[in-house]
Protein backbone atom coordinates (compact mmCIF):
# COMPACT_ATOMS: atom_id res chain seq x y z
CA UNK A 1 0.00 0.00 0.00
CA UNK A 2 1.71 3.22 -1.13
CA UNK A 3 2.11 6.00 1.38
CA UNK A 4 2.69 9.73 1.07
CA UNK A 5 6.38 10.42 1.31
CA UNK A 6 6.46 14.13 0.38
CA UNK A 7 4.05 17.06 0.52
CA UNK A 8 5.13 20.23 -1.27
CA UNK A 9 3.31 23.53 -1.68
CA UNK A 10 4.42 26.47 -3.79
CA UNK A 11 3.37 29.60 -1.88
CA UNK A 12 4.38 31.96 -4.71
CA UNK A 13 3.47 30.68 -8.15
CA UNK A 14 6.63 29.63 -10.07
CA UNK A 15 8.98 30.16 -7.11
CA UNK A 16 10.50 27.45 -4.91
CA UNK A 17 8.45 24.85 -3.08
CA UNK A 18 7.97 24.43 0.65
CA UNK A 19 7.98 20.92 2.17
CA UNK A 20 5.35 20.37 4.86
CA UNK A 21 4.47 17.40 7.08
CA UNK A 22 0.73 18.02 6.87
CA UNK A 23 -1.58 20.45 5.14
CA UNK A 24 -5.26 21.36 4.78
CA UNK A 25 -7.42 21.10 1.70
CA UNK A 26 -8.90 24.52 1.18
CA UNK A 27 -11.68 25.84 -1.01
CA UNK A 28 -12.11 23.79 -4.21
CA UNK A 29 -9.55 21.30 -2.87
CA UNK A 30 -6.36 23.30 -3.31
CA UNK A 31 -3.70 22.73 -0.66
CA UNK A 32 -3.35 25.52 1.89
CA UNK A 33 -0.62 27.99 0.81
CA UNK A 34 -0.29 26.43 -2.64
CA UNK A 35 0.01 29.21 -5.26
CA UNK A 36 -1.57 31.61 -2.76
CA UNK A 37 0.51 34.42 -4.29
CA UNK A 38 1.31 35.15 -7.92
CA UNK A 39 3.16 37.74 -9.97
CA UNK A 40 1.30 39.38 -12.85
CA UNK A 41 2.15 42.04 -15.43
CA UNK A 42 0.12 45.18 -16.12
CA UNK A 43 -2.24 43.20 -18.37
CA UNK A 44 -2.94 40.72 -15.58
CA UNK A 45 -0.97 37.90 -17.21
CA UNK A 46 1.05 35.59 -14.98
CA UNK A 47 4.79 36.20 -14.88
CA UNK A 48 5.73 32.55 -14.53
CA UNK A 49 7.97 29.82 -15.87
CA UNK A 50 5.84 29.44 -18.99
CA UNK A 51 6.25 33.13 -19.81
CA UNK A 52 9.88 33.80 -18.92
CA UNK A 53 12.90 31.61 -18.22
CA UNK A 54 14.37 34.37 -16.06
CA UNK A 55 12.09 33.46 -13.17
CA UNK A 56 14.08 30.23 -12.66
CA UNK A 57 17.01 32.35 -11.45
CA UNK A 58 15.00 33.44 -8.42
CA UNK A 59 15.69 31.30 -5.36
CA UNK A 60 13.24 31.79 -2.51
CA UNK A 61 12.44 30.70 1.02
CA UNK A 62 9.06 31.12 2.69
CA UNK A 63 8.01 31.11 6.34
CA UNK A 64 4.52 29.55 6.59
CA UNK A 65 3.83 31.17 9.96
CA UNK A 66 4.65 34.78 9.06
CA UNK A 67 4.48 34.62 5.24
CA UNK A 68 7.93 36.20 5.15
CA UNK A 69 9.55 35.64 1.75
CA UNK A 70 13.23 36.02 0.99
CA UNK A 71 14.27 36.08 -2.66
CA UNK A 72 17.77 35.88 -4.09
CA UNK A 73 19.16 35.78 -7.62
CA UNK A 74 21.20 32.74 -8.55
CA UNK A 75 24.40 33.06 -10.55
CA UNK A 76 24.16 30.94 -13.74
CA UNK A 77 27.95 30.49 -13.55
CA UNK A 78 27.62 28.71 -10.22
CA UNK A 79 28.62 31.53 -7.89
CA UNK A 80 26.91 32.46 -4.65
CA UNK A 81 23.36 33.85 -4.97
CA UNK A 82 22.73 37.52 -4.32
CA UNK A 83 20.72 37.92 -1.12
CA UNK A 84 17.85 40.34 -1.03
CA UNK A 85 15.73 41.75 1.83
CA UNK A 86 12.85 39.75 3.27
CA UNK A 87 9.29 40.96 2.68
CA UNK A 88 6.10 40.06 4.54
CA UNK A 89 3.64 38.98 1.87
CA UNK A 90 0.61 39.06 4.19
CA UNK A 91 0.94 42.85 4.19
CA UNK A 92 0.10 44.99 1.19
CA UNK A 93 3.27 47.05 1.65
CA UNK A 94 5.32 43.85 1.62
CA UNK A 95 3.75 42.75 -1.68
CA UNK A 96 4.35 46.24 -3.10
CA UNK A 97 8.02 46.14 -2.04
CA UNK A 98 8.46 42.74 -3.70
CA UNK A 99 6.75 44.01 -6.85
CA UNK A 100 9.15 46.96 -7.03
CA UNK A 101 12.17 44.69 -6.67
CA UNK A 102 10.84 42.22 -9.24
CA UNK A 103 10.13 45.06 -11.68
CA UNK A 104 13.82 45.94 -11.54
CA UNK A 105 14.75 42.29 -12.05
CA UNK A 106 12.41 41.64 -15.00
CA UNK A 107 12.70 45.10 -16.54
CA UNK A 108 8.95 45.86 -16.59
CA UNK A 109 6.29 46.66 -13.96
CA UNK A 110 4.60 43.81 -12.13
CA UNK A 111 2.15 43.29 -9.28
CA UNK A 112 2.11 40.64 -6.55
CA UNK A 113 -1.43 39.40 -5.95
CA UNK A 114 -2.98 37.11 -3.32
CA UNK A 115 -5.87 34.63 -3.17
CA UNK A 116 -6.00 32.85 0.18
CA UNK A 117 -9.13 30.88 -0.73
CA UNK A 118 -8.17 28.79 -3.76
CA UNK A 119 -4.85 30.18 -4.96
CA UNK A 120 -3.82 30.49 -8.61
CA UNK A 121 -3.61 26.96 -10.08
CA UNK A 122 -2.49 26.38 -13.66
CA UNK A 123 -5.61 24.34 -14.31
CA UNK A 124 -8.60 26.37 -13.16
CA UNK A 125 -10.93 23.37 -13.51
CA UNK A 126 -8.81 20.90 -11.54
CA UNK A 127 -7.88 22.57 -8.26
CA UNK A 128 -6.83 19.43 -6.40
CA UNK A 129 -3.18 18.62 -5.63
CA UNK A 130 -1.00 17.00 -8.27
CA UNK A 131 0.41 13.55 -7.49
CA UNK A 132 3.40 11.52 -8.64
CA UNK A 133 5.19 8.36 -7.47
CA UNK A 134 8.81 8.09 -6.42
CA UNK A 135 9.20 5.31 -8.99
CA UNK A 136 8.20 7.74 -11.74
CA UNK A 137 10.65 10.40 -10.61
CA UNK A 138 13.48 7.86 -10.55
CA UNK A 139 12.52 6.47 -13.95
CA UNK A 140 12.50 9.87 -15.61
CA UNK A 141 15.84 10.76 -14.01
CA UNK A 142 17.31 7.60 -15.56
CA UNK A 143 16.45 8.94 -19.03
CA UNK A 144 18.75 11.92 -18.46
CA UNK A 145 22.01 10.63 -16.91
CA UNK A 146 23.26 14.11 -16.07
CA UNK A 147 20.13 14.98 -14.06
CA UNK A 148 19.69 13.92 -10.43
CA UNK A 149 16.46 12.58 -8.99
CA UNK A 150 16.05 15.78 -6.98
CA UNK A 151 16.60 17.91 -10.08
CA UNK A 152 13.85 16.01 -11.91
CA UNK A 153 11.57 16.34 -8.88
CA UNK A 154 12.05 20.11 -8.94
CA UNK A 155 11.39 20.29 -12.68
CA UNK A 156 7.96 18.64 -12.44
CA UNK A 157 6.84 20.27 -9.16
CA UNK A 158 4.28 17.77 -7.83
CA UNK A 159 2.33 18.50 -4.64
CA UNK A 160 2.09 14.90 -3.42
CA UNK A 161 4.69 12.17 -3.87
CA UNK A 162 3.90 8.59 -2.91
CA UNK A 163 6.50 5.90 -2.28
CA UNK A 164 5.32 3.42 -4.95
CA UNK A 165 8.38 1.96 -6.66
CA UNK A 166 6.59 1.16 -9.93
CA UNK A 167 7.24 3.83 -12.57
CA UNK A 168 3.99 5.54 -13.57
CA UNK A 169 2.04 3.98 -10.68
CA UNK A 170 -0.09 7.15 -10.64
CA UNK A 171 -1.35 6.36 -14.16
CA UNK A 172 -3.68 3.87 -12.44
CA UNK A 173 -5.58 6.86 -11.06
CA UNK A 174 -7.17 8.14 -14.26
CA UNK A 175 -9.45 6.62 -16.89
CA UNK A 176 -10.90 7.73 -20.21
CA UNK A 177 -12.55 11.08 -20.84
CA UNK A 178 -15.64 11.49 -18.68
CA UNK A 179 -14.32 9.12 -16.02
CA UNK A 180 -12.62 9.65 -12.66
CA UNK A 181 -10.87 7.19 -10.37
CA UNK A 182 -11.75 7.43 -6.68
CA UNK A 183 -8.91 7.14 -4.19
CA UNK A 184 -8.18 8.25 -0.65
CA UNK A 185 -5.23 9.67 1.24
CA UNK A 186 -5.56 8.86 4.92
CA UNK A 187 -9.30 8.39 4.42
CA UNK A 188 -9.76 11.75 2.63
CA UNK A 189 -11.45 11.30 -0.78
CA UNK A 190 -9.91 12.43 -4.06
CA UNK A 191 -10.76 11.96 -7.72
CA UNK A 192 -8.03 11.22 -10.25
CA UNK A 193 -8.90 12.92 -13.53
CA UNK A 194 -6.10 13.03 -16.11
CA UNK A 195 -2.35 12.87 -16.76
CA UNK A 196 -0.92 16.38 -16.51
CA UNK A 197 -0.03 17.99 -19.82
CA UNK A 198 3.45 19.46 -19.53
CA UNK A 199 4.70 22.82 -20.73
CA UNK A 200 8.21 24.13 -21.35
CA UNK A 201 9.07 24.39 -17.62
CA UNK A 202 10.37 20.80 -17.05
CA UNK A 203 12.82 21.22 -19.92
CA UNK A 204 14.60 24.05 -18.09
CA UNK A 205 17.14 23.89 -15.28
CA UNK A 206 15.22 24.90 -12.12
CA UNK A 207 18.08 27.15 -10.96
CA UNK A 208 19.24 28.86 -14.16
CA UNK A 209 16.44 28.54 -16.68
CA UNK A 210 18.84 27.05 -19.23
CA UNK A 211 16.94 24.69 -21.53
CA UNK A 212 18.03 21.07 -21.77
CA UNK A 213 18.58 20.47 -25.48
CA UNK A 214 16.22 17.82 -26.84
CA UNK A 215 14.46 17.33 -23.48
CA UNK A 216 10.93 17.09 -24.84
CA UNK A 217 11.91 14.79 -27.71
CA UNK A 218 13.79 12.39 -25.45
CA UNK A 219 11.03 12.44 -22.85
CA UNK A 220 8.33 11.64 -25.42
CA UNK A 221 10.40 8.83 -26.91
CA UNK A 222 11.05 7.19 -23.53
CA UNK A 223 7.52 7.78 -22.21
CA UNK A 224 6.08 5.98 -25.20
CA UNK A 225 8.59 3.13 -24.96
CA UNK A 226 8.01 2.54 -21.23
CA UNK A 227 4.22 2.96 -21.16
CA UNK A 228 2.74 0.36 -18.77
CA UNK A 229 -0.41 -1.54 -19.67
CA UNK A 230 -2.50 0.35 -17.11
CA UNK A 231 -1.76 3.69 -18.82
CA UNK A 232 -4.09 2.80 -21.72
CA UNK A 233 -6.51 5.75 -21.94
CA UNK A 234 -7.94 8.07 -24.57
CA UNK A 235 -6.61 10.94 -22.45
CA UNK A 236 -3.12 10.10 -23.73
CA UNK A 237 -3.39 12.09 -26.96
CA UNK A 238 0.36 12.77 -26.76
CA UNK A 239 3.22 11.60 -24.57
CA UNK A 240 4.42 14.85 -23.04
CA UNK A 241 2.30 14.10 -19.98
CA UNK A 242 3.40 13.23 -16.47
CA UNK A 243 1.83 13.42 -13.01
CA UNK A 244 -1.82 13.20 -11.99
CA UNK A 245 -4.34 16.04 -11.88
CA UNK A 246 -7.07 15.67 -9.27
CA UNK A 247 -10.25 17.15 -7.94
CA UNK A 248 -11.49 17.02 -4.35
CA UNK A 249 -15.18 16.49 -3.46
CA UNK A 250 -16.64 19.44 -1.59
CA UNK A 251 -17.30 17.28 1.47
CA UNK A 252 -13.51 16.91 1.88
CA UNK A 253 -12.71 20.64 1.83
CA UNK A 254 -11.15 21.54 5.17
CA UNK A 255 -9.73 18.04 5.71
CA UNK A 256 -6.06 17.42 6.45
CA UNK A 257 -3.62 15.10 4.74
CA UNK A 258 -0.17 14.23 6.05
CA UNK A 259 3.10 12.53 5.21
CA UNK A 260 3.07 8.75 5.84
CA UNK A 261 -0.67 8.39 5.27
CA UNK A 262 -1.77 5.50 3.09
CA UNK A 263 -3.08 5.92 -0.46
CA UNK A 264 -5.95 3.52 -1.19
CA UNK A 265 -7.62 3.11 -4.56
CA UNK A 266 -11.34 2.44 -5.04
CA UNK A 267 -12.89 -0.08 -7.40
Amino acid sequence: MPRVTRLTVYPVKSLDGLSVDRTTLGEHGALALDREYAVVDTDGNYVNGKATAEIHRLASSFDPDTHDLTVSVTDPRGGEPTDEPTVRLREEKGRAALADWLADFFGYPVEVIRDDAGGYPDDTDLHGPTLISTGTVREVASWFPDLSVENVRRRFRANVEVDADEPFWEDRLFGDHGEVVDFEIGGVPFEGVNPCQRCVVPSRDPDTGVEYEGFRERFVEKRRATEPEWTDSDRFDHYFRLMLNTTVPERAWGSEIAVDEAVTVGE
